[in-house]
């Protein structure tokens, strides 16, 4: 029951990231930032795709996805094409991977302690589910404030 709830909300979340991506009107904002702001759209979507790429593919799905962590906050200009293949494949490593877990698979710990303390894959991957959403926010708002 839960995989069928946290699939929905990372569709729908993905999707809102794709859709808050391709709603900038110029694609230079994307990585704008300014004052206090340090962290521009388009590195909130590399952090995000990236994140769950990792926790996703790479630890749960055994792909061959390699993190690079500070990247994902130092890249900058990277294509908006880009930034939307990356959010493409986190969707299809998220659904690859929820298809493929049973009731018994969320009950089990997640292979890695991220914070520092066991914990199950179902507390884990709705941390991810509520990371996503947070980091969506500010990008939604970042956008609104750049007038797009």
């Amino acid at each position: 029951m839960i995989q069928t709830v946290l699939a929905e909300l990372f569709e729908r979340d993905l999707g809102a990231l794709r859709a808050e991506i391709e709603a900038y009107r110029n694609e230079g904002d994307l990585w704008r930032v300014e004052g206090e702001i340090a962290n521009s759209a388009g590195n909130l979507c590399l952090h995000l795709t990236g994140n769950l790429r990792h926790f996703f593919g790479a630890v749960l799905g055994g792909t061959e996805y390699v993190r690079d962590r500070d990247a994902e906050f130092a890249s900058k200009f990277v294509p908006r094409a880009t930034l939307l293949e990356e959010v493409d494949a986190a969707l299809e490593e998220v659904r690859a991977v929820l298809e493929k877990l049973s009731e018994e698979d969320l009950d089990k710990n997640y292979p890695i302690e991220v914070f520092g303390k066991p914990m199950s894959k179902e507390f884990f991957l709705i941390h991810l589910a509520t990371h996503l959403n947070y980091h969506l926010g500010q990008i939604n708002y970042h956008r609104r404030l750049l007038g797009g």
